[in-house]
């Protein structure tokens, strides 16, 4: 079974999602990337380059944060964003 890093990258990039933003913390040596498409953006962090521990967070559409924990989560904060595009 794949790991939640490869397939939220598979699937955002079949959206199209675009990197915005990439920084490490030089201290902690967390990487933060900021991903966006439309009106919809996340953040993925990983500590020493460890992609496959990868941790995710989005908002959901009144502002709450979303603790990712399967690609479901990430496409349901998603899909419920794109939809009050009007």
């Amino acid at each position: 079974m794949r790991n939640l890093h490869a397939k939220v990258h598979k699937w955002i990039d079949t959206i199209g999602f675009r990197l915005n933003a990439s920084q490490t913390n030089k201290r902690s040596n967390v990487t933060t990337n900021h991903y966006f498409f439309e009106t919809f953006n996340f953040l993925e962090k990983a500590k020493d380059g460890d992609l496959k521990n990868s941790k995710f967070l989005c908002f959901d559409m009144y502002g709450e944060k979303v603790n990712v924990r399967s690609l479901l989560d990430l496409q349901t904060a998603f899909f419920e964003n794109i939809s009050q595009l009007k």
